[in-house]
């Protein structure tokens, strides 16, 4: 773009085209100048306002070339820092921060006959660097929440993972317990029927979350492990839910701590499509020193898949100590309190919305005794039927009817539920 040129001197094409218009202008004038031509004064005072035009652009040019470079060094800083991940841990911000989510909207008939939106969930996660990372999930539950509505807004997880090597990894915040099918893995469409089971809600109080920490990794041969040291149950002692286990749930909001617990599991998945675990958990105290209650709970369960059949079953069983005479949990015989459920599936392919869905078929037995430790009738047994429908993988349309068997045949509620959901 630059020559030497105009009195040895390097300037742009620019300057020297207005350059040399100008001498052109002045070494050929027009012809009224011919006839009077100008006196020496005169052309000398031609001559510097031509000069000072000239410096005059000059020093415009100049400005500019200093402003475009200044411009492709900034360019060029940004670039790189978005190479460098803007200092933190590869990629910029957002390449670092995920969303995500879930809903689901029910229909309930029989005696509940209700309409319900009844989960809104919100995921974000973020890596600082490659080693480090954090995972949230904020929720909203039956679409308004505050005095007097029926719903929550809750926050379910907020947890800093630790990379300690490539297999073993560590935890600490508020986080969703390793136990059951369920618990950490509950998005609609990853489930059969429009409700949860019965034994993962009343047995398993999923959706279950504790503060605390943990590890987690695996040990070869298609074996992982989750351990895990948190806060508590803290149950009623009186009333009609004096100790059942999911009013115990505390949600980490300003809850008593005086006596801690721990989850383990171990998990087998070496073979594709099949996950075989069991958990074991002890509660120092699940009153939270009001009676010193110790609890353990026992589970078990397979999840299969493979092909398009789908196979579920799970056992799960609270032992609770006696505690005081009359008012402990063996005075109403919720010292022990089990469940258990069997669930074969079937998918196939259907016509979607756009492309490839699926059709599910699949069909639930469960019982659940909250009650147990005494001699009286107690169980509850539930009949689901029905299937979902994946017009994508993330969106799914259910429906299924529900038949129970109580103690009491006025309590039981045979109805048809209607479900949509989706996660993203």
């Amino acid at each position: 773009m630059a020559s030497q040129d105009c009195d040895g001197k390097i300037v742009r094409h620019a300057a020297c085209g207005v350059l040399g218009a100008l001498l052109l202008g002045a070494a050929v004038p027009s012809a009224s100048a011919q006839q009077t031509p100008p006196s020496a004064e005169e052309m000398w005072a031609i001559i510097q306002q031509q000069q000072q035009e000239i410096e005059a652009l000059r020093a415009k040019l100049e400005e500019t070339d200093q402003k475009v470079e200044a411009t492709g060094a900034v360019a060029d800083e940004m670039m790189s820092m978005r190479a460098e991940g803007g200092g933190g841990g590869g990629g910029s911000f957002l390449d670092r921060t995920s969303l995500g989510g879930y809903g689901e909207l029910h229909y309930e008939g029989g005696d509940t006959d209700e309409v319900d939106f009844h989960r809104f969930v919100l995921f974000i996660g973020h890596e600082f660097n490659d080693r480090l990372r954090l995972f949230t999930e904020f929720e909203l539950e039956h679409a308004l929440a505050g005095e007097g509505q029926p719903g929550e807004v809750e926050l379910e997880q907020a947890w800093i993972e630790f990379d300690v090597t490539d297999t073993q990894h560590a935890r600490a915040g508020l986080f969703l317990l390793p136990v059951g099918i369920m618990n950490e893995t509950h998005e609609p469409p990853t489930f059969f029927g429009v409700e949860r089971n019965q034994v993962e809600s009343a047995i398993i109080p999923t959706t279950w979350w504790e503060a605390g920490v943990g590890m987690s990794g695996q040990i070869g041969g298609g074996f992982s492990y989750d351990a895990a040291f948190h806060s508590g149950l803290s149950v009623p002692i009186t009333g009609g839910n004096a100790f059942v286990i999911r009013s115990g749930r505390q949600k980490v909001a300003e809850a008593p701590a005086e006596d801690f617990a721990a989850t383990g599991r171990l998990r087998w998945t070496g073979m594709p499509g099949v996950e075989l675990a069991t958990s074991l958990q002890y509660q120092q105290d699940v009153t939270q020193d009001a009676l010193d209650v110790s609890g353990t709970l026992f589970e078990a369960h397979a999840n299969i898949r493979r092909g398009p059949w789908g196979f579920r079953a799970l056992y799960a069983r609270w032992d609770l100590e006696d505690g005081p005479p009359v008012l402990g949990p063996a005075a109403l015989g919720r010292d022990q309190q089990y469940g258990w459920y069997v669930e074969p599936s079937y998918r196939f392919d259907v016509p979607g919305l756009g492309g490839p869905g699926e059709f599910g078929l699949f069909a639930r037995y469960s019982e659940v005794d909250t009650q147990a430790g005494d001699a009286v009738d107690s169980e509850v047994e539930q009949w689901h039927f029905g299937f979902n429908y994946w017009p994508h993988p993330d969106v799914v349309l259910k429906a299924d009817y529900q038949i129970e068997d109580r103690p009491n045949p006025a309590n039981e509620d045979d109805r048809i539920n209607l479900g949509l959901g989706y996660q993203f």
